[in-house]
Formats: structure tokens, sequence, C-alpha cells
């Protein structure tokens, strides 16, 4: 029963977080910023600001699909985002900057991210060559190869916490320093971020819930 619990905790937390952010950004989508700018606007204002001139701004498909490449150095919004004259996108935009300022300053977690990413990636494709061959030929303990994998994949996600709420913080910042938004736009891009944000720590929490209910599934079966 305990495991049951865990397991359908650990779905509904990132469901409930998902539910959130959809709920926040279209209000806040459907808002207009009282100085109609769009969130290309608002990223080439922080960016120029801040002595990333020569970055590029490119539109993408999707919905909340927003980024920034570091591999590429280009931040990249999503159409809704990148035309959209919303107090949504511009918050949006804003954060996505902040990841590219990031970059430039050398910030350590997003740093020590790029740095265990590769390693996290290869321990989790032979996490899974070893799942499949335990099916395979039946010789492989499948509850420890799933707590590798899982365990793989929170590590990450811890790291990328401080990133994105740094990001965010960022922001707000240059949201008020720039004049991008009003005081009540600034409290709606807030809570856009904030929500954005949950989905992070759901991901995170929902890993927690998954780790334990794999290892006490792996106690008993001992």
């Amino acid at each position: 029963m305990e495991n049951i619990t865990l397991y359908l905790l650990a779905l509904i937390l990132p469901l409930i977080a998902s539910i959130n952010i959809n709920t926040v950004y279209t209000k806040y989508k459907s808002i207009s910023n009282k100085k109609k700018i769009s969130g290309f606007e608002a990223a080439r204002k922080i960016l120029d600001e801040n002595g990333l001139k020569d970055m590029y701004i490119v539109e993408v498909r999707g919905e909340l699909s927003d980024h920034y490449d570091s591999s590429q150095k280009v931040v990249r919004l999503s159409s809704s985002v990148f035309h959209g004259e919303s107090v949504a996108a511009v918050a949006i935009a804003a954060h996505e900057c902040g990841h590219a300022i990031q970059d430039k300053e050398d910030y350590t977690w997003m740093r020590f991210r790029a740095a265990i990413f590769p390693i996290v990636n290869f321990g989790t494709y032979m996490a899974y060559i070893l799942l499949f061959i335990s099916l395979l030929l039946q010789i492989v303990d499948l509850l420890m190869i799933a707590v590798v994998i899982v365990f793989l994949s929170l590590i990450f996600q811890l790291v990328t916490l401080p990133v994105e709420f740094d990001a965010s913080k960022r922001a707000l910042k240059m949201l008020t320093k720039y004049n991008l938004v009003s005081k009540e736009e600034h409290e709606g891009s807030e809570k856009v971020l904030k929500a954005a944000a949950l989905t992070y720590v759901a991901s995170v929490l929902s890993s927690i819930l998954n780790l334990i209910r794999l290892l006490s599934l792996y106690s008993d079966d001992r």
C-alpha cells in the first residue's frame, strides 16, 4: 500500500505542476503589457544591455518550448512568446535571457550542470542497455538498474534547480531595471516564472518519491 501511494504521488505532483503552469500561462498570455513590446523586443533589449548584441534570438515551434541553446549561443523563443505582447511573453523571454547571461558570466551551477550532463547521459544510456539485457537474459536485478536510472536523473534535476531559480531572479530584476513592465505586470511576471519553477520542483520531488519506492521494493525483494 505504501509503494502504491508513493507511485501515485510521483505521478500526481508533476501533473498538478503542469496544470498550474498552463493555467497561469494562459491567464497572463491573454493580458497585454502596457508598453506593447513583444517577447523578442524584450529579449533584444536585455541582451543588448548586457553586452550580448551579437546573440541571435530565433523563433521555434511549439508551446512553452522556449529555451537557451548554450551549444549554439542562441535564445530560442516559441512563436507566441517571440511575437506575443503579453505579460507572459515578456517574462518568459527575460527568463531565457537570464540563462544567456549566466552563460556569459560562467555561472557556477550552469557550468556544473554542463559538466555532469555527459556523465549522467552516458550512465542513463548504459543503464537502459543493461535493463534490456536483463529482460532478455534475466540475469541482472531489474530494480537495481531502475534505481540507478532514477538516481542519475535526480542528480541532474537537483543541479538544474539553482540554474532555473537564478535565471528567474535575474529576469525579474531586468524587467524592472530596463522598465519593460509596470508594477502590476511585474507581479504577473513573477507568478508566471514561479509557476514554471514549480514544474522543476515537482520533477525533483517525483524522482525522490520514485527512488524511495524502488529502494523499498528492492529491500523487500532482498
